[in-house]
């Protein structure tokens, strides 16, 4: 028969492993708990219980996301059709300087550019194209000369469009069956033009006699001349389509 002392005891001794059992029962249901949430970032599309939790983890990276353009766009120029393309003024609408970086010929502006001179000779359009073309805004800073603005419309700007025009002609009679393939740049030409040269008042690079390149309906390719090309904060302008004159 079983003493008093001892069933005390023996039911301590019970009370003690139920206590730590359920301890270790709690520990072990924690562990996946915390493995779950771990695993939610790869998995967020798989499960509809973590999706539904994703929008609060994620929503400040999406807004800052969306926010970007914005910014970009308000600091373009409107009505700019150029991404990329380098801003011609500053926030407080003052013309922004020239830089000495030199341009690129894989540059998606410049891709951009050649598109829409493309699209001008095609159509017989010289305005399409006036984006292509060196900005007033710049030659004014550009040229020693008195009167620069009005050059580059009398001037300038009169010769190109003549030159679209004449090109447009040699396209002969389906333009429109024609492609485009791309500008051949000689990287040889391409030289820094020093202060005082060419009558003008800062530095800019300059390249001559380019080719742009395009292929008829058979695929050979042809040429036009783009007789020159200058720079304008590291991105490439024309300013002489078909010859000096």
């Amino acid at each position: 028969m079983v003493s008093t002392r001892k069933l005390r005891a023996l039911f301590a001794v019970l009370a003690v492993s139920v206590t730590v059992f359920g301890c270790e029962h709690s520990t072990a249901s924690t562990v996946p708990a915390a493995r779950s949430s771990v695993s939610a970032v790869p998995s967020t599309t798989s499960s509809a219980g973590i999706a539904s939790a994703a929008p609060a983890a994620s929503a400040t990276p999406v807004e800052s996301a969306s926010a970007a353009p914005a910014s970009s766009a308000a600091a373009s120029p409107p009505g700019d059709p150029l991404d990329g393309a380098p801003l011609l003024a500053g926030p407080d609408g003052k013309p922004l300087g020239q830089t000495e970086d030199k341009p690129k010929a894989d540059s998606p502006a410049l891709k951009r550019r050649l598109e829409l001179l493309w699209q001008a000779i095609v159509k017989n359009d010289p305005a399409v194209a006036e984006p292509a073309f060196f900005p007033v805004v710049a030659y004014e800073q550009v040229k020693d000369i008195k009167n620069p603005a009005g050059d580059w419309k009398a001037r300038l700007m009169r010769n190109f469009h003549r030159d679209v025009g004449e090109y447009h002609k040699k396209l002969g009679q389906e333009p429109e069956a024609l492609r485009l393939v791309g500008l051949e740049i000689d990287e040889p030409r391409v030289k820094w033009m020093d202060r005082g040269k060419e009558g003008n008042k800062l530095g800019y690079f300059r390249v001559t006699r380019s080719k742009l390149r395009y292929a008829d309906p058979a695929g050979k390719e042809h040429t036009l001349e783009v007789t020159s090309l200058i720079s304008w904060r590291g991105e490439w302008f024309v300013v002489h389509l078909h010859g000096f004159k």
